[in-house]
């Protein structure tokens, strides 16, 4: 679980919501109209611009700021480093026999113990990655659509509440309830967009960076290993990846 996401949603609402209560009372801020037109629109605009299997899986795609497990890259190149070693020491085909958890990697070792060339183990792999990729732009992109359309519905909104105003102008018992309607789209819409649907998109397109970045670094240990090359050189091209204070830790830590 992202403990980061968490606590930025959290922070966010409690200070919208304090400063809400602290300056006057929570109840003036809740406008049907306005939920309607923000709301059910920014939902009808979702289905128009995406199709319904991909609005199935909306959830899903914000889910993922919340649940996603980072992986470790130091870990994923200690792992490489591991298999390897059991490569150098017995075979490559001893590596379709070793225990691994992480999906992307089994499948690196299989193809490496099929005795596979290595640029077909190369585009295999890289295939998974442009697919996923795929996977996480369409999340990516339906949480932007949603940073877009919240703000345009709020708008909408707003236009609303004027006209209702302009038109009632001799009555002013009604140029209140429009001004509600004006003011509370245009603040629910950027709600949406800026505290949910940017923020989440965002972290979404960092946790993608992130997974492609392990996948990248088991795809060269692979080739590595298949090269029948050093595992400590292995591990040396793989610390590539790192950042430098990361790399450094690391050999500081082998050198002990």
């Amino acid at each position: 679980m992202d403990i980061a996401t968490i606590i930025g949603l959290a922070l966010a609402t409690v200070a919208i919501i304090g400063g809400i209560v602290t300056s006057g009372s929570l109840v003036i801020f809740i406008d049907v109209p306005s939920i309607l037109v923000v709301g059910v629109g920014l939902v009808g605009v979702t289905f128009i611009r995406w199709p319904i299997e991909v609005i199935q899986k909306v959830t899903q795609f914000a889910l993922k700021a919340l649940l996603f497990t980072p992986s470790d890259p130091q870990k994923t190149i200690a792992e490489v480093g591991t298999l390897a070693e059991t490569a150098r020491r017995e075979s490559v085909f001893a590596l379709e026999k070793v225990p691994i958890e992480d999906e992307f990697l089994k499948k690196a070792m299989l193809l490496a113990a099929d005795n596979r060339p290595p640029e077909v183990i190369s585009q295999i792999l890289q295939l998974e990655i442009d697919a996923m990729e795929e996977r996480h732009k369409v999340g990516i992109n339906v949480m932007d659509g949603i940073g877009e359309s919240g703000p345009a519905m709020g708008m909408i909104g707003t236009l609303m509440g004027l006209v209702i105003m302009l038109q009632n102008l001799s009555d002013p018992s009604s140029i209140g309830p429009a001004m509600a309607v004006a003011l509370l789209t245009t603040f629910y819409g950027a709600i949406i967009a800026n505290v949910f649907a940017i923020p989440i998109s965002s972290k979404m397109s960092i946790r993608s960076n992130i997974e492609i970045t392990k996948m990248n670094i088991i795809i060269a240990g692979t080739l590595g290993i298949v090269a029948g090359e050093n595992p400590r050189l292995i591990k040396e091209k793989l610390n590539s990846f790192l950042p430098p204070n990361l790399r450094e830790e690391e050999d500081v830590g082998e050198g002990g």
